[in-house]
């Protein structure tokens, strides 16, 4: 989009695309770390989390080549115990949740006509926090080999009291997972808050709500999920805490505490958890069917109430993971009630997308295939949940790997294979190149089987009796043949990976730009400007007059969108580095009370000395010029 003589320059020429060209290393490095830009931040995101999926999917396969042939002791039990939780961990809270986080920093203000978040340098701050978390969670891998005791976390990545008690797991590992989960929460929450805000605030003129397009509505429900759940887990984790360091009983039964009080607390945080992870791919899905069908949305009202109500009722299911723990027939009553009715709205959503494609002009890309993947696993992975919504069933299936085959037909089948058809979708626009289409196809191929050939037997020999987290099992079970065929399996989705970063290598280096600024021919707003985006990235802020106003403009019926000829000052906040100083600040308090646990006066003036920091990088950060 050319620049229209009456928009005025950024007011900070040293953050514009062209001065990032002229900088040498050294400053390009700085000005990564001192960022404020949304869609840089977004990069960094995806980036992080990419490197710890790749180490989540590394622990996967040591887990699986351990449980290839019964009897093996390729690891030990401790370390398949820690194998597991680190896995868990890294997965959800590493992994799948800052690949979506990524997509929300770079395409909602895009997508809602804004230049940026409300709250930039609060968006690097979390950033910054998020990655201090994810390298305490796994500072234990680097440590061990140095300390006598073992500090790698190994309680689950559900932590269930007692077991994560001092009692039951002496040492530093539960204290590390806390502390990493914690600094984890309070990113989470700044970027919660910072997206409500912005989406309520700074949507482009005549953008109504239900104008917005349905990725970001998804963005917007996730963001209040996460305000509303993640203190549930904050106070768990304060709870277990003080039981550690301090000798309280809140979850001891024998100090006149609870265990179960852990399970209630942990997954009424954990199953609206699940539709944080959910949520994003469902949005990146109802972007990504229509542009490829030649379609509009089909229902769209109704997939953006689905889901609304799916948020909503996510935090009333809770219970459907303790039906086990004896609460009662009135409790498992309810419960599986309510289980059953958030099916519905789900049920809504799969109707729509099939809706939208039916009669369509379907354009099989790489993006497509990866969607109408997420459709069939996610369809597969919900028609398993909702067996659970039976006590008698769930008695039966809990803690099987019939379970480890329901949510992962979930998450990864679900989540992470909307997230792919996203990257697919988008990287033309965050990169102005596009990702092989040919590779992809291949890649989406491998997964795809991969994938199937992973998670579909573990319902089989879930069915058959084979209980999680067990580290080795004996012959003559039948469990060998399904087990040695996941393993296979696991090494497949592997190679899929490996074929996804090697695409992704290529492609980025590649020196030409070669996407104009709507390649797809779609439909919302992030398809205005430029392919990748200028700094500031609407020249002229739109004035928006339909739902599909990109699409409407250029194929009618209405006039879509208009750019309004008036002066218009274009403001960039300058860059910073006081959000990832406080970042530190706030993560190295955090991690003064693990060391409180073995040396409290040295915690408690690390304690003090990290505060001290944290109140100065406030301070120079609210003295500084151009928020």
């Amino acid at each position: 989009m050319a620049t229209p003589a009456h928009a005025e320059p950024a007011d900070h020429p040293a953050e514009s695309s062209a001065a990032y060209g002229e900088m040498s290393f050294g400053k390009w490095i700085l000005s990564w770390i001192m960022t404020s830009d949304h869609k840089r931040i977004g990069i960094l995101y995806g980036l992080s989390a990419l490197c710890f999926f790749v180490m989540g999917g590394i622990e996967a396969l040591i887990i699986r080549t351990q449980l290839a042939q019964p009897g093996q002791h390729i690891v030990d039990a401790a370390t398949y115990n820690a194998l597991f939780t680190m896995h868990g961990t890294t997965m959800i809270f590493l992994g799948v949740m800052p690949f979506s986080a990524a997509f929300f920093n770079y395409m909602v203000p895009l997508q809602i006509g804004a230049r940026d978040v409300i709250f930039p340098r609060l968006n690097a701050f979390s950033y910054w926090l998020f990655l201090c978390g994810g390298i305490v969670l796994n500072l234990p891998f680097l440590i061990t080999p140095f300390v006598d005791m073992r500090v790698i976390p190994d309680g689950g990545w559900f932590g269930y009291a007692t077991l994560t008690e001092k009692a039951y797991t002496p040492g530093a590992s539960i204290d590390f997972w806390i502390c990493g989960l914690q600094i984890l929460g309070i990113a989470s929450m700044a970027a919660g808050f910072n997206f409500i805000v912005t989406i309520f605030n700074l949507r482009a003129p005549g953008m109504t709500m239900l104008r917005m397009p349905v990725f970001t509505w998804m963005t917007l429900v996730v963001q209040f999920l996460v305000v509303l759940a993640f203190p549930c887990i904050t106070i768990a984790l304060v709870l277990l805490l003080f039981d550690r360091l301090f000798g309280t009983h809140f979850y001891m039964p024998e100090g006149g505490g609870d265990p179960l009080l852990w399970q209630h607390l942990f997954w009424l945080f954990g199953h609206p958890e699940v539709y944080i992870l959910i949520l994003p791919a469902m949005g990146i899905v109802s972007e990504v069917l229509p542009t490829f069908s030649r379609k509009p949305l089909f229902g769209a009202p109704f997939v953006i109430f689905s889901g609304i109500t799916i948020g909503l009722l996510g935090f009333g299911v809770w219970s459907h993971h303790m039906f086990t723990t004896g609460l009662g027939a009135a409790a498992d009553a309810s419960f599986s009630v309510s289980t059953m009715l958030i099916a519905i709205p789900t049920g809504v959503k799969i109707f729509n997308w099939l809706a939208t494609i039916w009669g369509g002009q379907l354009r099989l890309t790489t993006a497509m295939l990866f969607s109408l993947g997420f459709v069939c696993m996610f369809t597969m992975g919900g028609l398993s949940g909702i067996m659970h919504a039976s006590p008698p069933v769930d008695l039966q299936q809990q803690d099987s790997y019939f379970v480890v085959a329901h949510f992962h037909y979930v998450l990864f089948g679900g989540a992470v294979f909307g997230l792919l058809s996203g990257i697919y979708y988008w990287f033309p626009k965050m990169s102005g190149k596009f990702l092989s289409e040919s590779w992809g196809r291949w890649i989406f191929g491998v997964l795809f089987v991969g994938f199937n050939t992973t998670f579909f037997p573990m319902h089989i020999v879930g069915a058959a009796g084979m209980p999680r987290r067990i580290y080795t099992y004996d012959a003559g079970l039948g469990w060998e043949i399904p087990n040695m065929i996941e393993t296979v399996g696991a090494f497949i989705i592997a190679f899929g990976v490996l074929l996804f970063i090697i695409d992704l290598v290529r492609s980025i280096r590649r020196k030409e730009l070669v996407a104009s600024a709507n390649p797809w021919d779609a439909s919302s707003l992030e398809w205005l400007c430029d392919s990748p985006p200028k700094v500031h990235n609407f020249d002229i802020t739109p004035m928006v007059y339909s739902e599909r106003p990109v699409w409407d403009k250029n194929h009618g019926p209405g006039p879509g969108y208009s750019l309004p000829d008036s002066h218009e000052h274009i403001h960039i906040p300058p860059p910073s580095i006081w959000p990832l100083l406080l970042a530190l600040s706030v993560a190295w308090f955090l991690a003064s009370w693990l060391m409180a646990g073995q040396w409290f006066e040295f915690g408690v003036c690390s304690a003090i000395t990290a505060a001290i920091c944290g109140f100065t990088s406030c301070f120079r950060w609210f003295l500084e010029p151009g928020h």
